[in-house]
């Protein structure tokens, strides 16, 4: 079987990592034979409160745009420069089709702002997501929640995955349904998914009714269940995405992520770029 598209990927343009390079990543997707890349560059709308005692532990390019109360504000995303560079890609990897594209967090919560940047921008793929929590009077990066059990973290997480995905907000894809599952402690009881399955399938169910498709994020490997619990509610189309920040994370895991999607009922579509259907 051939490799899906990787539909998520982030470079030197996404202000979170200081390891990605988009002409890194074109090399490496040709190394795998991927058919194309979508470079979904973060277009963080919120700003967090870090907990005091996190501050000092954050990476430096996190840490430099704390403001002295403690909240950090990610930049706005450069896109002229972005585009610029994903021009460039597509003429120096002519066999490689390369999509330009970004990822919203939380643009039902930043409408004027998120409607601002897709009307003048014409991104190739959007991603809406969730990465925050609103608690106690601001908003925290959800693997920065402090003192919440995972469960309740998780539910509360799915909560408001629902509201966006219930919103008006414009993006056709929706990234990483199982972000919170990323600071699920190894220690204690183990994450299982039946556990959650009415609220899992709550979001699903409200999101074929949006008609958008669910991606299979592989940066920590989407539970088998909700795959197939999308397909039970009819879900229209699968895409998938290594959410890599670095070269060498590109298509990570895609093996096992479209034997699972094939396994759960989705085919590949009419073109190897194409979203993967029922």
């Amino acid at each position: 079987m051939s490799l899906p598209t990787d539909g998520h990927v982030h470079t030197e343009w996404s202000w979170d990592t200081v390891t990605g390079s988009m002409l890194g990543s074109c090399e490496r997707a040709l190394e795998l034979g991927l058919p194309s890349v979508a470079f979904t560059e973060h277009a963080d709308l919120t700003s967090w409160l870090i907990p005091e005692p996190i501050r000092p532990l954050l990476p430096d390019h996190f840490r430099v745009r704390l403001r002295p109360d403690g909240v950090l504000e990610p930049p706005d995303l450069d896109v002229s420069g972005y585009l610029a560079c994903v021009e460039e890609c597509r003429e120096r990897f002519p066999s490689l089709r390369i999509l330009s594209g970004v990822e919203l967090s939380e643009p039902h919560w930043h409408g004027p702002r998120a409607d601002a940047l897709l009307a003048a921008h014409d991104f190739d793929r959007v991603l809406g997501s969730v990465h925050s929590l609103r608690e106690g009077g601001h908003h925290h990066e959800l693997t920065v929640v402090s003192g919440r059990p995972p469960g309740e973290l998780l539910r509360a997480y799915l909560g408001e995955v629902l509201e966006l995905v219930e919103s008006t907000a414009d993006f056709a894809v929706l990234a990483h349904i199982d972000y919170a599952l990323r600071s699920w402690p190894a220690e204690g009881p183990p994450f299982v998914a039946t556990d959650f399955e009415e609220e899992f399938r709550t979001v699903l169910r409200a999101l074929k009714a949006s008609g958008r498709a669910l991606e299979v994020n592989t940066k920590v490997p989407l539970p088998a269940e909700v795959v197939r619990w999308w397909f039970e509610a009819g879900g229209p189309a699968v895409t998938f995405g290594s959410d890599a920040h670095e070269p060498g994370l590109v298509g990570h895991g895609f093996t096992a992520a479209a034997a699972l999607a094939e396994a759960s009922g989705f085919r590949p579509g009419h073109t190897p770029h194409d979203f993967w259907r029922r």
